[in-house]
């Protein structure tokens, strides 16, 4: 199999003690290409440097909703900046993380919407994919993603919601992040859902140090999990893993932009 893990953080600091042999276990295991996503404005250049070093790991910047009480307006302007200086450069593969956390009561909506809205234009401006953070805002992220349209659509990150919420943002020409959430047996709604979903809908993830999946409880999300997280997903989607990794991978390639793995 050849994997590409959309969805990491792999600049935190879970990581600075063994980051080189993870990478090289994830390597070894067919994760090929691990997409690096900057959160708030002080880990940017963490990110970019990881992508500097390292061609396995493409870098994406934004300002992530729960991070949102240390945002300022400046921060705003301050990844605009980032991204015109990079304009074209192929290391950079998308804006995100943002989105929108309703799930979390103390963060105040409106200051989310602004920050979301902002940052989609963004991605509309520069013609780049967009990385969502969607809990409990399904609703209110469709009905802006409606009017805003961006060209190169995006994914939405560790989706769990419903398979009609999934077909709306399928039209939007959105893919879905899958990873360790699937694999959890409690997660009755999502494994519903996902037993409905077409492969061309879906990329493969882990969200890590976060989302670890249940065959590996307790412990830091790692990109050398995903073919494990490929296993049991492709199980409760009634799919061949090769299957599942494959439209996984042609998905990605698609949405970013690159050429199909070796």
């Amino acid at each position: 199999m050849r994997l590409i893990d959309t969805h990491t953080h792999l600049d935190f600091p879970d990581f600075d003690a063994d980051r080189a042999g993870l990478l090289a276990r994830a390597t070894a295991r067919g994760v090929m290409r691990m997409v690096v996503l900057g959160v708030y404005r002080a880990n940017f250049q963490r990110v970019w440097d990881l992508a500097c070093a390292d061609p396995r790991l493409p870098a994406a910047l934004g300002l992530h909703p729960v991070y949102l009480e240390q945002h300022r307006p400046a921060d705003l302007e301050h990844l605009r900046g980032w991204l015109e200086r990079l304009q074209g450069d192929p290391r950079l593969c998308a804006v995100g993380e943002f989105g929108l956390d309703y799930y979390l009561p103390h963060l105040d909506k409106a200051q989310q919407q602004h920050l979301f809205e902002s940052q989609l234009q963004m991605a509309c401006d520069f013609q780049l994919p967009a990385l969502l953070h969607v809990r409990r805002s399904h609703a209110q992220v469709i009905a802006t993603l409606k009017r805003y349209r961006p060209a190169r659509a995006g994914i939405i990150h560790a989706f769990a919601g419903s398979y009609e919420e999934a077909r709306e943002y399928l039209k939007l020409g959105f893919r879905l992040g899958l990873g360790g959430a699937g694999t959890w047996p409690q997660a009755l709604r999502l494994r519903k859902t996902l037993a409905k979903l077409p492969l061309d809908a879906v990329v493969l993830e882990t969200d890590a140090p976060d989302m670890a999946p249940v065959m590996h409880p307790g412990v830091r999300n790692s990109p050398e999990h995903l073919p494990d997280i490929a296993q049991a997903l492709a199980e409760v989607m009634g799919v061949e893993v090769q299957a599942l990794a494959d439209a996984s991978t042609r998905n990605a390639c698609q949405l970013f932009g690159w050429q199909a793995l070796q």
